[in-house]
């Protein structure tokens, strides 16, 4: 589907869906133009997009280090604010992994049924935007124009968690004027990981760098991925070592547009 079909058509293939926004906290504070492209995205494809402002973290990090009693009222807070909605999408598939891998959990972890219920179904309705776009919308050309060549780095939850496959490389494919490289080491973790990153920093930058360097061996000028955390670690080796790559995150990618120049 091109951007001309998209916008002629008398119905986008997101027309009657209302969809909720989850932000994710650290691109709401660290990265906004991502949550700020994905409504775009959402909008051009007809989506309705609402954002309910009770949203907080999705407690990934606190689950992760174990402190489970203390996340439970981040679950709560979740399945109150998304509860009732039926598509709740994030550009995040790390904070999508939490959702559905560790709210029921924590909820049971404390005894409460009904909170596990309610997460277990308020889960089952959340997607990372790539997973939305292809299995909800049904495309995979979403009228994009990004004429650079990119690497695409598939983050370790979006991966291993929810299995997003080939789901964001058929987005990025279709992308006009794209030129798409293969990344050597692709599945090898960044090394950000939360709070592995704070407690194990040697290992992490490590890792970075080893990413860094594939990357730069891959030839890209944009190096995409679809969360924010990684990209974030990423990009502090390449900056320091003034390499010209930058990152960006894949909605970033599918909310261009040829209309608005290239970057």
């Amino acid at each position: 589907m091109t951007q001309s079909t998209i916008t002629k058509t008398e119905r986008a293939p997101g027309a009657g869906i209302r969809v909720a926004l989850f932000a994710t906290c650290i691109t709401d504070t660290m990265k906004p133009s991502v949550p700020i492209a994905t409504v775009k995205l959402l909008e051009r494809l007809g989506c309705t997009v609402v954002f309910p402002k009770s949203q907080t973290c999705c407690g990934q990090i606190m689950a992760n280090t174990g402190y489970f009693k203390e996340t439970v009222s981040t679950v709560k807070n979740f399945v109150r604010s998304f509860g009732d909605e039926e598509y709740v999408v994030a550009p995040s598939g790390s904070c999508v992994a939490s959702v559905r891998h560790q709210h029921e959990m924590i909820a049971e972890h404390a005894g409460d049924k009904e909170l596990a219920a309610d997460a277990s179904s308020t889960a089952k309705r959340t997607y990372d935007i790539s997973e939305f776009l292809v299995d909800v919308l049904g495309v995979t050309d979403v009228g994009a124009w990004f004429p650079h060549k990119v690497a695409y780095h598939p983050s370790c939850h979006g991966k291993r968690f929810i299995h997003l496959g080939d789901r964001p490389l058929q987005l990025l494919q279709a992308v006009g004027g794209l030129q798409l490289v293969d990344l050597p080491g692709a599945d090898q973790c960044c090394g950000f990981g939360g709070t592995f990153s704070l407690k194990n920093s040697d290992m992490s930058v490590a890792m970075a760098s080893d990413k860094a360097r594939n990357v730069i061996d891959s030839g890209a000028e944009y190096v995409v991925g679809g969360d924010h955390a990684c990209l974030m670690n990423i990009a502090g080796v390449l900056h320091r070592q003034r390499s010209g790559v930058k990152t960006i995150h894949l909605a970033e990618i599918l909310a261009s547009t040829q209309e608005e120049g290239a970057r």
